[in-house]
């Protein structure tokens, strides 16, 4: 798949070192990855959240911060929609960013 916006992820991992290599992991699996569906997903993720309009959210460091992408599975593309610590999750409509 390709991942769009991948410059939004390393701007944030410069502020949260501590997020750095499992962005770095999630992007390079992410890459390679050739989704078709939801499940499949699932199932390298089992902790992924699905959510309606074509968005997952991912858990990284453990869920203390929160990646919601929006997924294209007939392009394969994976659109960055946020990143960011749990709170400021709890404060967005992930469904709407």
């Amino acid at each position: 798949m390709r991942v769009i916006a991948k410059k939004i992820l390393k701007e944030f991992w410069e502020k949260h070192n501590d997020a750095e290599e499992q962005l770095k992991t999630w992007f390079k699996e992410a890459s390679k990855a050739k989704w078709k569906t939801p499940a499949d997903i699932k199932s390298e993720y089992a902790k992924a959240s699905i959510l309606k309009q074509n968005r997952v959210v991912f858990n990284i460091c453990g869920n203390k911060y929160r990646l919601i992408v929006e997924i294209n599975y007939i392009r394969q593309w994976i659109f960055i929609r946020f990143i960011g610590t749990h709170t400021d999750y709890d404060k967005i409509n992930a469904e709407k960013i």
